[in-house]
C-alpha cells in the first residue's frame, strides 16, 4: 500500500474519532442528580427501604432504566415524571455518577439467611428456578456488560417489592420475561428469605 493511501487512511479514521460519542461525565451527573436525593439519598444510598439505593449500581442497567421509564417499558408515575425532561446524554451521565459512589450495608433479618442462602446459591428445585447467582454473581454484584444488576447492598424491602412486581406483571421490562418467570415460582417467603441474604453479603 503506497504512503499516500496510509495517510488518507490514518487522516479519515482520526476525522472519524472526533464524532464519538464522549465518555459520560460523572461530575454532570452529580450535579443533575440534586433532585434524586431526596429518594435515593445524596450518594445513591438510599434512607427509605422502599426506594432503591443506586449507588454502586452498573451504569449500563442504570441507563436501560432511566430509558425504560421515559419510553414506558417501565412504568412508575414518580419516576416517569423525573425523566421527562432528561435528555439521553442527561441519563447517561447520572448512570456514570452513581455507579461511582459506595454501596452502604442495609438491614435485614439474619432469621432469614440460611434459607435465603440456599435460594440464591442452589435456586428452588422443586420448581425448576435456577441459582440466582448464575445470574447476579456469587457476590451479587451482577453483570453489567450482560444487563444482569447488582443486587449487593441493595434493600430486602425493595428486592421483596420488585419480585412482586414482576410476579404480578405490574414490572415487565424484564429481557425474554425472565424474571416474571423466576417470581412466578416463588412465594413471599422465598423472596423474602433470598433477599436478606442478598442485603447480608459483605
Amino acid at each position: 500500500m503506497k504512503a499516500s493511501h496510509i495517510g488518507a487512511i490514518v487522516l479519515v479514521l482520526s476525522g472519524l474519532s472526533s464524532f464519538a460519542a464522549p465518555a459520560a461525565d460523572i461530575e454532570a451527573g452529580k450535579a443533575k442528580s440534586a433532585v434524586c436525593a431526596a429518594c435515593h439519598g445524596a450518594d445513591g444510598n438510599s434512607s427509605n427501604p422502599i426506594w432503591p439505593s443506586l449507588a454502586g449500581q452498573h451504569a449500563s442497567y442504570l441507563y436501560k432504566q432511566l430509558t425504560d421509564f421515559k419510553q414506558g417499558r417501565r412504568n412508575n408515575p414518580t419516576m416517569t415524571g423525573m425523566v421527562a425532561t432528561l435528555t439521553d446524554e442527561d441519563m447517561k451521565n447520572l448512570a456514570a455518577y452513581f455507579e461511582s459512589q459506595k454501596k452502604k450495608p442495609v438491614a435485614f433479618d439474619g432469621k432469614l439467611i440460611e434459607a435465603g442462602e440456599n435460594i440464591y446459591r442452589g435456586g428452588i428445585t422443586a420448581v425448576s428456578i435456577a441459582a440466582c447467582m448464575g445470574c447476579h454473581s456469587p457476590t451479587a454484584e451482577g453483570n453489567g456488560p450482560a444487563g444482569w444488576p447488582s443486587l449487593k447492598g441493595q434493600h430486602p424491602e425493595y428486592i421483596v417489592a420488585q419480585l412482586q412486581a414482576f410476579r404480578q406483571g405490574a414490572r415487565a421490562n424484564d429481557p425474554n420475561s425472565m424474571m416474571r418467570g423466576v417470581s412466578g415460582r416463588m412465594s413471599d417467603t422465598e423472596m423474602q428469605s433470598v433477599a436478606a441474604y442478598i442485603a447480608g453479603i459483605e
